[in-house]
């Protein structure tokens, strides 16, 4: 299959790459290191056009395609891979489901903010006791009144200690059929937060509890029955997530074969010693690879939500490839990829967490061997 891109693709781009290069290369490192949400950049993007690439135009968006999401996710983090982060948060997860399942309510109430740049959206699925397994999610959804009382806590909810708005799957009855989500306002009563904790990557993120919580009932985004669509557009989350391994991948491995053309041991360039060559040579098969299988999964897409099967390949084999390549070229770089003087720690550091964020490579590989041997397979025992 031809992934080449359109003359249109081609030319957005190259504009994507010169306005991260001229408003996002100085302070990329600074502004990997900030724990706080970037949104000056996000301002930024969203007069650029790179909030809502993904949403439809009647929505604020741009009308465009997954894929034009991908380019512009690469060509940002090839300047700076932090804000990357942002050009996700503005296209794919909950954004994505509240534009398509969305009332226009909702949608004219806060999709304005958020392709804006002004606020954030997180979504609040994994519990203290429901990770992987999300369909063991406790968190309640109890009619009352014109609404629904919420009781129960989320964790390692990414963007929970800046977003304003956090899209809850919730349990509104028993089984998975019982499943489904709300919008919550992050400041309103009943919704507490804990003491702010860290990731790896620096990322902060907070606990939240619902305390019974009142969500009224227009801010019910899908009903019960709705997590089989909340998983689809969970795919989709899964796009962006791999677009970023790969691309901190690729600026770590840029980083290092500028480095290898320049740094002397011995008398020689590190790109003269044959384990050097090697070194990039597999870590280019690896990133080629990647790329092939995520614009695959991208293109083959249509406007509404990709394969699961095909983003749970491109998001496995991305999430290892982004590592392995950020690894090796730390391993290239030595005390000065390990250092904080350069990003290439930074890359390993975040390309490790989206082995486990969004579907664990682990959780992956199942999806992949149902679809292998067509049935499915109960982790329970």
């Amino acid at each position: 299959m031809d992934f080449r891109f359109t003359p249109e693709q081609e030319a957005f781009r190259d504009s994507v790459k010169r306005f991260a290069e001229k408003h996002l290369a100085k302070g990329a490192r600074e502004r990997a290191h900030a724990s706080d949400y970037p949104f000056d950049v996000a301002k930024l993007m969203a007069k650029q056009g790179l909030l809502g690439i993904t949403v439809a135009e009647a929505d604020g968006g741009q009308g465009g395609a997954l894929i034009d999401a991908v380019i512009a996710i690469e060509a940002v983090a090839a300047a700076c891979p932090r804000s990357a982060d942002v050009v996700q948060a503005g296209n794919f997860g909950p954004i994505r489901v509240l534009a398509e399942y969305g009332t226009k309510e909702q949608k004219q109430k806060y999709l304005k903010r958020l392709l804006a740049g002004e606020a954030v959206i997180s979504v609040g699925m994994t519990e203290p006791e429901a990770g992987s397994a999300v369909t063991d999610l406790q968190t309640t959804a109890t009619a009352e009144g014109e609404g629904y009382r919420l009781n129960g806590s989320k964790i390692f909810t990414t963007h929970s200690k800046y977003a304003e708005l956090m899209l809850v799957y919730v349990r509104f009855g028993p089984g998975i059929d019982g499943i489904g989500s709300v919008l919550v306002d992050t400041k309103g009563p009943g919704v507490r937060f804990g003491k702010p904790s860290k990731f790896m990557s620096d990322e902060e993120w907070v606990q939240t509890y619902f305390e019974n919580a009142f969500v009224p009932a227009g801010m019910v985004v899908l009903r019960e029955g709705g997590f089989k669509k909340q998983i689809a557009g969970f795919n989709v989350e899964r796009i962006g997530n791999a677009a970023r391994s790969l691309a901190l991948g690729r600026y770590a491995y840029e980083r290092a074969r500028e480095w290898a053309l320049q740094r002397k041991q011995f008398g020689r360039l590190l790109c003269e010693f044959q384990g050097t060559q090697w070194k990039f040579a597999e870590m280019k098969i690896k990133l080629d690879a990647a790329q092939l299988l995520l614009y695959r999964a991208a293109t083959n897409a249509d406007r509404g939500f990709p394969s699961p099967d095909e983003t749970s390949i491109a998001k496995a084999y991305c999430n290892q490839a982004g590592f392995d390549v950020a690894n090796e070229s730390l391993q290239v770089m030595g005390a000065l990829g390990y250092s904080q003087e350069e990003l290439v720690e930074y890359c390993v550091r975040r390309c490790r967490g989206w082995m486990i964020a969004g579907g664990s490579i682990e959780i992956l590989k199942n999806r992949i061997a149902e679809s292998v041997f067509e049935r499915t397979f109960s982790q329970r025992p």
